[in-house]
C-alpha cells in the first residue's frame, strides 16, 4: 500500500474507468457503482483496493483474495472468488503501473527560483522552472520549460537541459545536452572525464576528453550512475533508455533507444549497443565490443566479444543461455561424482 505520509492518491474511478485507464477489459464486474482509489499488494489488499496478479504459480491461492478490483489474465480469471472484480489484460503489469500512473500522476513543478540559488546572467531559464536552494547555473547553460533542478544540483556551463526534465539533488552534468522528460537521479554524475591514458615507463599520459554526452528524451539515469564523456566522439544514450544506480558508462559509448541497465553495470570505452538491449545487474563489458538489438544478457556475466542482435546469454565469459545451463548442469554432475 501507499505511504499516505508521502503519497496521495489523486483519484477515484469506478470500474469501468478503471479499464478504460488500463486498456483492459472487464472480466467480472460485482459493483458497477463502487469507486476505488487505492492500490495495494495481492497479499494484503482489502475490499477497498486495487491489486494485479500475474504469476501462474499463485493460482491455487488466490480463492481468499480480499482486493476489490484485481488486474489478472484470462487463465486467471477462474480461480479468483466471486466476489472480486476482474479486469483482464493481455499485460497485467502494464496495466497496473497505468492505474497507479492515473492515481498518482507526475506533477509539474511550482515555479520557484530560490535566491540561494546560483544562476549565471548568461545562463537561459525556460517558463514554469523551479530551481531550489543551493544549485548552481553556469555560463550560457540553457534550461527548458517546467524543468525542476534539485538543491544542490549542479548545471555547468552551455549545458543544456530539455524541457520537462527533472535534475536531482547533488546531481552534476557538465560537456552534456539533455533531451526532453529525463530523469537525473541524485548523485548522478554525467559528463565527467572518461578514463583515457597512455601508460609508459615513465608513468600514465592523461588523454584529454574533449567529447561530450548526448542524452536522448525519455531517459531515466539512476542515483550515483556515471556517464563519462567521450574521448573525441561523443558518449550517446537512446531515447527511452533507463538506467539504474551505481551504473558506470565509459566513454565514447552509444546506446540505443530504450535499453535496459541494471544496477552495478560496468560498460568499458567504445561501445555500441543496439535498441532494446537488456544487461542485468553486474554485468561487465569489455571495451570495443558491439552488442545487436535486442540482446539480453543475465547478471553477472562478462561480455568480452561481439553479441549478435537478439540473444540470450549469461555466464563469464558470456556464452548462450543454453550453453550455460548445459555447463552448469555438466559441471554439478562431475562433482556429484567426485
Amino acid at each position: 500500500m501507499a505511504s499516505s505520509r508521502f503519497f496521495k492518491s489523486e483519484g477515484s474511478f469506478t470500474l469501468k474507468e478503471l479499464a478504460k485507464i488500463s486498456e483492459t477489459d472487464i472480466g467480472r464486474e460485482v459493483s458497477s457503482d463502487t469507486f476505488f482509489s487505492s492500490v495495494a499488494p495481492l497479499e494484503t489488499a482489502t475490499s477497498s483496493d486495487i491489486t494485479a496478479c500475474y504469476d501462474k504459480k499463485l493460482k491455487n491461492s488466490l480463492k481468499d483474495i480480499k482486493a476489490g478490483v484485481c488486474i489478472t489474465t484470462a487463465e486467471l480469471a477462474p480461480f479468483f472468488p466471486d466476489n472480486v472484480n476482474l479486469l483482464i489484460a493481455k499485460n497485467a503489469r502494464k496495466a497496473f503501473a497505468l492505474i497507479i500512473r492515473a492515481l498518482y500522476p507526475v506533477k509539474k513543478p511550482i515555479p520557484f527560483i530560490s535566491d540561494k540559488a546560483f544562476i549565471s546572467p548568461s545562463a537561459k531559464l525556460g517558463k514554469g522552472v523551479r530551481i531550489e536552494a543551493g544549485a548552481f547555473i553556469g555560463d550560457e547553460a540553457e534550461i527548458g520549460d517546467f524543468c525542476y533542478i534539485a538543491p544542490n544540483a549542479v548545471i555547468g556551463d552551455k549545458v543544456k537541459v530539455g524541457e520537462c526534465s527533472w535534475i536531482g539533488s547533488c546531481a552534476s552534468i557538465h560537456f552534456a545536452t539533455i533531451g526532453r522528460q529525463v530523469k537525473i537521479y541524485s548523485g548522478a554524475r554525467i559528463g565527467e572525464d572518461g578514463f583515457g591514458f597512455v601508460s609508459s615507463a615513465e608513468g600514465h599520459l592523461k588523454i584529454p576528453q574533449i567529447g561530450s554526452v548526448i542524452i536522448g528524451d525519455f531517459v531515466e539515469v539512476g542515483a550515483n550512475t556515471c556517464i563519462d564523456r567521450g574521448a573525441m566522439v561523443d558518449t550517446v544514450i537512446g531515447d527511452g533508455t533507463i538506467i539504474d544506480n551505481l551504473v558506470q558508462i565509459g566513454h565514447n559509448n552509444t546506446l540505443g533507444k530504450a535499453c535496459v541497465i541494471v544496477s552495478q553495470v560496468g560498460i568499458a570505452g567504445s561501445c555500441n549497443l543496439g535498441d532494446f538491449v537488456v544487461l542485468a545487474g553486474q554485468v561487465g563489458v569489455k571495451d570495443h565490443i558491439k552488442i545487436g538489438s535486442g540482446v539480453q544478457v543475465g547478471a553477472q556475466s562478462g561480455i568480452i566479444q561481439n553479441i549478435a542482435p537478439m540473444q540470450t546469454v549469461m555466464g563469464s565469459p558470456a556464452v548462450p543461455a543454453k550453453d550455460f545451463l548445459r555447463q552448469a548442469i555438466a559441471l554439478q554432475k562431475l562433482i556429484k561424482k567426485g
